[in-house]
């Protein structure tokens, strides 16, 4: 087995673009409706909320199941070498630090199933925005932190209604939680914080915002759809 199977694996998985063919199996072409992404929120709102739901949690797993393989694979005790360590040292590459090494081919994994998604090969390297993907892949790495993420998404939707600002809070929030994670451990301050994490949690945080650019376009002039409640719209 060679050690870049896995960031491949996860990038192939992440390129599924299942919300295209759950509108396909409608009769819809969804890359012609809506704001014409493939994600779970346009999904939603063209198909049907079991379909946009479907497309979440399928999204939220190509992120979920690459991830939890490299956190168990790629893994880092203490200043002695893993197995796991010593397998990429053999059949990929040794930058010398064993810690950053075995941080940095887990958070590689994850960013390339988020890849895969936002940039899928099937679709002309087109594809999300990357929400359910990231939540998928973060659920794996840090899982209190994903629930906080999950708690401000859901704040800043109830008083905003906007599915796109809630999204872009909570990616801009994500680097900013994992460094107070690692200093409220007490990480930071004994030097063994995970570096590649911190970087992996700032670029998806800015590559979700940056894919977020045409809403933000759209909130500027008054055009973004705004989720109401049916009892509000009444």
């Amino acid at each position: 087995m060679n050690i870049w199977l896995l960031p491949i694996f996860a990038f192939l998985l992440g390129s599924i673009p299942f919300g295209l063919l759950i509108a396909k199996s409608q009769g819809i072409n969804i890359r012609e409706h809506g704001s014409g992404n493939i994600g779970a929120t346009n999904v939603l709102r063209i198909v049907g909320k079991k379909y946009g739901i479907s497309c979440f949690v399928l999204d939220f797993f190509k992120g979920f199941i690459p991830a939890l393989l490299a956190y168990n694979l790629f893994t880092f005790t203490n200043a002695d070498s893993t197995m796991a360590v010593d397998f990429i040292r053999q059949h990929a590459f040794d930058f010398g630090d064993a810690q950053f090494q075995a941080q940095g081919m887990k958070v590689l994994t994850g960013l390339c199933a988020i890849l895969g998604h936002n940039y899928s090969p099937w679709v002309n390297f087109k594809g999300g925005k990357g929400i359910a993907t990231s939540a998928g892949v973060l659920l794996a790495f840090m899982p209190f932190a994903t629930l906080i993420l999950i708690a401000i998404f859901i704040i800043t939707f109830k008083v905003t209604r906007y599915i796109s600002v809630a999204s872009m809070v909570a990616a801009g929030s994500l680097p900013f939680l994992v460094l107070y994670g690692s200093w409220s451990h007490g990480k930071i301050q004994a030097g063994t914080w995970d570096k590649p994490l911190f970087i992996f949690a700032a670029f998806i945080g800015a590559l979700a915002i940056w894919k977020h650019r045409s809403n933000i376009v759209s909130l500027r002039a008054g055009e973004e759809h705004k989720f109401v409640s049916k009892k509000k719209s009444k």
